[in-house]
């Protein structure tokens, strides 16, 4: 319950406090109420050279606490600020224990009662003192308290290091294909400002020219290849891989299947003896890891053996990011297997196969219901003994439309960012589309670029068809 104090009740004297620590949401929730984006509060890189550290240097967080106590304790409820006068002593650092407490020094005629602030953090040492007048509340109150809301923060701090993971190699040329739209030109603009890419614009070169007027970007330093529509895009940017002029593909204002009817021809193509699949590097707020979904795009009903590629491609992406043994759930409806339901008898064989030896670099785990695959609990709940189960890092979906169905849903219900990229070809095709945020585009763009330097020394397989050996598993 919460309950106040009329001005009857209030003594000189009379004491509350609130103790918090400032935690790294608090900061994040700061700047967001207040607009506060001062690289001291939020760049842990600037903040390192900065005399205090990171740290809130000013007194909004503090001055907040001695509000809550005068709101919710002394008086509490129907108390109304009048003013408030504070001094700010030293900064308040992350993970300080802030004591925030009020003491009555005087009260005067029509309910006017003035408080000594004060708080102090965990050494003793005063961080904030002053005082506040308000208005005392003449009515009793006694409530229950509410609960708060509970806020999440998108910071999506791992595609920050997946980009990072990046920085001081060289930028991959990618072949860019049929940018003719804004979006298209923005993605591949924006991700060689970044240092990931080095694009060739492959398309009508005057629509192309137009997009970036458009866009408000300047591309006098990329080479275009002029060409008169989509699908002459498609095929010549296949035959820039093939002659070493690039390392990467990248989709810009064509149709998926365009583009990958160029890349799967048996004469002309890049298809390799490894199955294309598409894989989404998921950054999902407030869960530990990447989760890497798999597929999404390309294999529409896989069978046992495309989706023992499938599960192979994913392996090596996630080595390739810095997941040196992953977790692999095989997803169905249910966890126990049923002879009904295909997926759940796929699953049993893909893990006998792995067993066995035929897919290796991970461990496997199936059939697993989503819960089961992401949630500690619900496995328990379920009496699921496992090391994949509750942690899996790889999600392998049953098709292609329950894979869209998820990813979808947790880019647009969780508030999840979905990087898509194409592997078993000779070389990574990064998919984009037009309602990717910036960082996603570029964190697309930065899978490909670390898929395309592991090449030479990854697992057989990984960008398959550039020389003898690679190229695993002959079908």
């Amino acid at each position: 319950m919460i309950e106040n104090r009329i001005f009857d009740e209030i003594a000189v004297g009379e004491t509350a406090s609130v103790t918090r620590v400032l935690g790294e949401r608090d900061i994040q929730l700061f700047a967001l109420v207040s607009g506060d984006v001062n690289p001291a509060h939020l760049d842990a890189e600037f903040a390192a050279g900065e005399l205090f550290g990171r740290v809130i240097a000013h007194g909004l967080w503090g001055g907040g606490l001695i509000s809550a106590v005068l709101g919710t304790q002394l008086p509490g409820p129907g108390t109304i600020y009048l003013t408030q006068n504070l001094r700010f002593h030293r900064p308040v650092s992350l993970g300080d224990t802030i004591i925030a407490s009020v003491t009555v020094r005087e009260k005067r005629d029509h309910t006017i009662v003035l408080f000594d602030c004060r708080c102090v953090n965990q050494s003793g040492e005063e961080v904030i003192s002053g005082e506040a007048e308000v208005k005392a509340p003449t009515e009793k109150v006694r409530r229950p308290r509410m609960a708060l809301p509970d806020v999440r923060i998108s910071d999506h701090d791992g595609y920050r290091r997946l980009i990072e993971q990046t920085s001081g190699g060289e930028p991959a040329t990618t072949a860019v294909v049929h940018p003719c739209s804004v979006s298209a030109i923005l993605a591949a603009v924006e991700a060689a400002e970044a240092g990931l890419i080095v694009p060739i614009l492959v398309g009508p070169q005057a629509r192309v020219r137009k997009a970036a007027e458009e866009a408000g970007k300047d591309i006098a330093a990329f080479r275009i290849v002029d060409v008169p529509h989509s699908h002459a895009a498609a095929a010549r940017s296949v035959e820039l891989v093939r002659a070493g002029e690039a390392r990467l593909l990248m989709k810009g204002s064509l149709h998926t299947d365009e583009l990958m009817g160029a890349v799967v021809s048996s004469a002309t193509g890049l298809r390799t003896e490894r199955r294309l699949s598409h894989a989404y590097v998921m950054d999902v707020p407030g869960h530990p890891t990447p989760l890497i979904i798999t597929d999404a795009a390309i294999n529409i009903e896989p069978s046992l053996e495309d989706k023992a590629d499938i599960i192979r491609n994913a392996i090596d992406l996630a080595h390739v990011i810095g997941i040196a043994c992953p977790k692999v759930a095989i997803l169905s409806a249910v966890e126990t297997v049923n002879p009904a339901i295909r997926s759940t008898i796929d699953a049993a064989a893909l893990c006998k196969m792995a067993d066995r030896g035929q897919i290796s670099g991970g461990v496997l785990d199936g059939p697993l219901a989503f819960d089961n695959a992401i949630s500690e609990k619900a496995a328990k709940e379920k009496g699921i003994v496992s090391p994949v189960a509750g942690r899996a890092e790889i999600l392998v979906v049953p098709n292609l439309e329950a894979g869209n169905m998820l990813a979808k849903q947790l880019t647009f219900l969780g508030g999840a960012d979905a990087a898509g990229v194409v592997l078993g070809a000779r070389v990574p095709i990064i998919l984009t589309s037009r309602s990717d945020s910036l960082r996603t585009s570029l964190a697309s763009c930065a899978v490909a670029v670390l898929l395309a330097r592991a090449a030479p020394k990854a697992a057989p397989g990984l960008v398959p068809g550039l020389g003898p050996g690679l190229g695993a598993n002959p079908r």
